[in-house]
């Protein structure tokens, strides 16, 4: 694993110790990748829940309860898709905090209007705060997840901890 996303990890890991929490997360185009890096943590497990790959549509509604109305209009790889996650994992899950991942990691898949690299993270607190961003990322398949993976982590460090002292994100 890539030191930085380990650094970050850790940092996450004590932010969610310290507030005695517990995150799950969603992932569709890091195919796990969250999920690891978190794990990679020893004594992970007092501060991650669980994790849900989904990364067929059939995965989302099976799984998430994503309907399937919103996969039909938005598309996987939308803000409405990754909210819709996002409150799956909570509501599948005791953790206060969730994330998810969805997006087109490459390198095909892509269209005019979302481009490889195209990804939507949405998180969310258990008492249904939630928040979703679109990033454009670019590079190959590897570099766009990481890249996902990234920013999906770093934002709670930076919601958790005002002063992040563990990592500079």
């Amino acid at each position: 694993m890539n030191d930085e996303l380990f650094a970050l990890s850790a940092c996450l890991g004590r932010l969610l110790v310290a507030q005695h929490k517990q995150i799950a997360v969603a992932e569709s185009c890091t195919g796990g990748m969250v999920a690891q890096t978190l794990t990679e943590i020893a004594g992970s497990s007092a501060w991650f829940d669980r994790g849900f790959v989904t990364y067929s549509n059939a995965a989302k509604i099976q799984m998430l309860g994503v309907q399937p109305q919103t996969l039909e209009q938005f598309g996987a790889v939308s803000a409405e898709t990754a909210l819709a996650m996002v409150a799956g994992v909570l509501s599948r899950s005791d953790a206060d905090y969730g994330l998810a991942v969805t997006g087109i990691a490459g390198p095909g898949g892509g269209s005019a209007i979302k481009p490889v690299g195209t990804v939507f993270i949405a998180w969310a607190v258990k008492n249904g705060i939630k928040y979703c961003e679109q990033a454009n990322f670019s590079g190959d398949r590897r570099e766009i997840r990481r890249q996902t993976t990234r920013r999906a982590l770093s934002y709670w460090v930076e919601v958790l901890s005002v002063n992040a002292s563990c990592v500079n994100v």
